[in-house]
């Protein structure tokens, strides 16, 4: 957490349901004379005693915005949200067409808002945009250097050229996303990359550009990584300069049930 927090329960407001000591992840409400209280401050404030108390006795204080009030939950379209996945392509070909800053913003809060492990919300981003290239161009150095070993061990590896725009492919922009949890940082970029798309973006995965990123101090740097922070992925936006026809096979799943 970057900020201090403390739960606050509201004696006045709270009636006594118990709603929010058993839906606590960390055992951290008891309910005594119909009145609930909060055991410690140490816990990991994952805010559901905030979110499941009918009567708003509940709140956390040093957050920049308020809870919002929940009148109908979200509910995606099962069968519209497959065929995205299923129609999805990782974009190589961008239009030189800008994104409006909102719409970056909108996609990092699709990042903000996903769940992390022991709610830790380690996750940040930065947005390359103006002057893309002169974070692309130290990548490209690092990546002429490896190459020729490279070859030597991968097929694929002595068909590549690794051209001035290997890692952005012209793309408008890219947002790197950074964590010291993988996981953390892989579900949020998941969940940029949904609504990048559903904004009408293309996107490509560059775990390319992060693996330079991770092995060369300059490049971390230029990004200002802290130790032990790690570029997990990135992602590079833009409207897509190709229109694919068709979906793509894939293998069956292997699904395992006992």
């Amino acid at each position: 957490m970057k900020k201090e927090h403390r739960i606050q329960i509201d004696a006045e407001r709270c009636i006594g349901c118990g709603l929010c000591r058993k839906d606590c992840p960390a055992g951290n409400i008891l309910v005594e004379n119909r009145k609930a209280r909060v055991v410690a401050q140490d816990c990991i404030l994952c805010g559901h005693c905030v979110a499941v108390c009918p009567k708003a006795a509940v709140s956390m204080t040093g957050f920049d915005e308020p809870p919002e009030e929940i009148d109908k939950p979200a509910v995606l379209e099962p069968r519209e949200l497959l065929a995205a996945l299923k129609t999805r392509r990782s974009i190589r070909q961008f239009t030189k067409r800008q994104i409006a800053p909102e719409i970056l913003a909108q996609v990092v809060e699709a990042g903000r808002l996903t769940p992390t492990g022991g709610n830790a919300q380690d996750v940040s981003f930065i947005i390359l945009e103006d002057g893309i290239e002169r974070f692309e161009k130290p990548a490209v150095r690092l990546f002429r250097r490896l190459l020729p070993l490279m070859k030597l061990v991968n097929p694929v590896a002595r068909r590549t050229e690794i051209d001035d725009h290997f890692f952005f492919k012209k793309a408008p922009a890219a947002i790197v996303v950074v964590s010291r949890n993988q996981i953390n940082g892989a579900l949020a970029a998941a969940n940029m990359a949904l609504l990048a798309e559903a904004f009408g973006l293309g996107v490509l995965y560059s775990g390319f550009f992060s693996m330079a990123v991770n092995r060369s101090r300059a490049l971390r740097g230029m990004l200002g990584l802290k130790r032990g922070e790690q570029a997990v992925t990135t992602l590079v936006l833009g409207y897509s300069g190709v229109q694919y026809h068709r979906t793509v096979q894939k293998e069956a799943a292997v699904v395992r049930r006992f």
